[in-house]
């Protein structure tokens, strides 16, 4: 078949890279699971409803990683191959679009689906707990491996569309909310509009959280061909993106010449966000005399419109939602909310672009340039972050100004229960976290962006490092506790909890920031000149270090 040449090339290249997302990700989630059997065999109730409960936990989690497998492997297969050049030299051969797409699927997805594979005998453990019937456990690895099938389909299809791997990434992940999430959602406030009694099933089956609830025996029993039409519908789906992006893929790699309205549009948009001439002028003479390195990362200035579009549409849709509940929406729980999730955006975003600096300039062979002039590490670093200063310094204080209208608000509807007191130091606590993560993804961004080939999976990487593994073991502090019995103070547990998670946050936030902060200090000029090469795992280097040391070939007698 002509994929395997595709396959081929693609394992080639896959062999030489560093250890994968999933693999990891696998050992965390038996980690979880045998801490969420560990908690839930201490608790009185039946055995039949812990192996329930431990059942469907397992299965969400592996739910939501199926649904993100497309956007960690597959959403930047094809682009990758537009932006090298390299799409077009493909089809001189006589692969057609269907080879491409199918290869490289077939080549990218071969760790998710070991991934997959290897999480199975964990899903499994309920059914020796009991309360789980055989045929539950084999319609959730139907629709698990169903949903990971989507997911990889909709990366390649957004691949096939895109140029940028940020845009590709970012694409994957929006068609996998609207269908998972938003089709439903747009049938649950249908039904609230129009005072129904239930959601109609037309905009359920797509989703695959309803293909999962009808796992469970009891409503199997009931609406079997709903839980088959959902599972087929996805299918049909994986199918036409696939097909989709074997069209587009013929055509991908072609350079057309832009029209001369797309060309006028575009000069306008450079206009707007860069000035005239003089206006240009000035701005770039203005950064450049601070810190040129501040001039490279903050000449566009639609990433700061951009943040603070985000903002304004944030606040537009609180508006909106309180102009339609305005007797519901001001509470501490929307309040609560809303901070949270600006909060993770914001964090997730600036690590993102704290990667987006020195990775594609190491690649592109420019950060080796800008080492050659009389420019210091010192000065590149700090032009760097006057860069992300610039773009998010005066949006993170309009958010810590909201957060403390929303804290004063919580204190005038509070009545008593938590204290006041309480919630003062709430703010506190949440605000120092929220300033000590953004430094320490900022930092670690800049350094795991430096050393990773891919800048947006350097990003996740940060974020995995900063915020993933904090609450990775806050969580299982709690958990470890309440299965062991461990003293807690019978007084004050609320205040325990807040400076236990402050303390927490500062012992990880710390080391991490002042650790990228001194690597990209000292060996930021000697990664710039070095290739990237594969990362060998924790026991390779161990065996590395007990073997000794060979000696150098004696040169033959004459």
């Amino acid at each position: 078949m002509t994929v395997l040449p595709i396959v081929e090339r693609e394992l080639r290249v896959a062999a030489r890279r560093p250890g994968t997302y999933w693999g990891r990700a696998a050992a965390a989630l038996v980690a979880l699971a045998i801490m969420a059997f560990i908690f839930l065999s201490t608790t009185r109730a039946p055995v039949q409803q812990l192996g329930q409960a431990l059942f469907y936990a397992l299965s969400v989690i592996f739910l939501g990683v199926s649904l993100l497998a497309g956007v960690r492997y597959t959403a930047d297969c094809l682009s990758e191959e537009k932006r090298e050049g390299t799409m077009g030299l493909l089809f001189l051969t006589d692969l057609k679009g269907y080879d491409i797409v199918l290869g490289k699927l077939a080549a990218t997805s071969v760790n998710a689906f070991y991934s997959l594979v290897a999480i199975f005998p964990v899903l499994a453990i309920p059914l020796l707990i009991g309360g789980v019937s055989f045929g539950e456990f084999g319609r959730m690895v139907l629709v698990l491996a169903d949903t990971l099938l989507f997911s990889l389909a909709a990366g390649v299809l957004a691949s096939a569309l895109s140029y940028s791997a940020r845009k590709a990434m970012a694409a994957t992940f929006l068609l996998i909310l609207v269908i998972h999430g938003g089709i439903p959602a747009l049938g649950a406030y249908l039904t609230f509009h129009y005072q129904g009694s239930s959601v109609e099933e037309f905009f359920l089956i797509p989703s695959a959280g309803f293909a999962c609830f009808l796992v469970n025996d009891q409503f199997f029993r009931t609406r079997s061909s709903q839980f088959f039409w959902s599972v087929g519908v996805i299918h049909g789906m994986t199918w036409l993106f696939l097909l989709l992006a074997s069209v587009r893929a013929r055509y991908s790699w072609q350079d057309r010449v832009a029209g001369s309205a797309r060309t006028r549009w575009r000069e306008r948009w450079q206009r707007r966000f860069r000035g005239d001439g003089e206006v240009a002028w000035r701005n770039r003479a203005r950064l450049l005399d601070r810190n040129p390195c501040l001039w490279l990362g903050g000449r566009h200035r639609s990433k700061q419109v951009l943040v603070w579009g985000f903002l304004l549409t944030a606040a537009g849709l609180w508006l909106a939602g309180y102009l339609k509940w305005p007797g519901d929406w001001l509470g501490a729980e929307n309040y609560l909310t809303t901070a949270f999730l600006v909060h993770a955006v914001f964090k997730v975003w600036v690590a993102s672009e704290a990667c987006q600096r020195f990775g594609p300039d190491r690649r592109s062979g420019a950060l080796e340039l800008v080492l050659s002039t009389p420019l210091t590490v010192k000065e590149m670093l700090h032009g760097q972050m006057l860069a992300l200063r610039r773009q998010f310094l005066w949006p993170v204080m309009v958010i810590l100004l909201v957060d403390l209208i929303f804290l004063i608000g919580i204190l005038g509807d509070q009545s008593g229960v938590p204290s006041s007191a309480w919630w003062c130091w709430f703010g506190v606590v949440g605000l120092s976290t929220f300033l000590l993560d953004l430094q320490a993804l900022a930092w670690v961004g800049m350094w795991t962006g430096l050393t990773a080939k891919h800048p947006n999976r350097a990003a996740g990487s940060a974020a995995a490092q900063v915020l993933v593994f904090f609450w990775v073991l806050f969580a299982g502090f709690f958990i470890l506790g309440k299965s062991l019995n461990l003293p807690r103070p019978a007084n004050d547990i609320g205040y325990f909890v807040l400076f236990f998670y402050l303390g927490l946050g500062v012992l990880l936030d710390l080391p991490l920031w002042f650790w990228a902060r001194f690597r990209l200090h000292r060996s930021l000029r000697a990664v710039a000149t070095q290739r990237y090469e594969p990362r060998r795992s924790f026991l390779a280097r161990l065996r590395s270090r007990d073997r000794p040391a060979t000696p150098p070939p004696t040169p033959a007698a004459a």
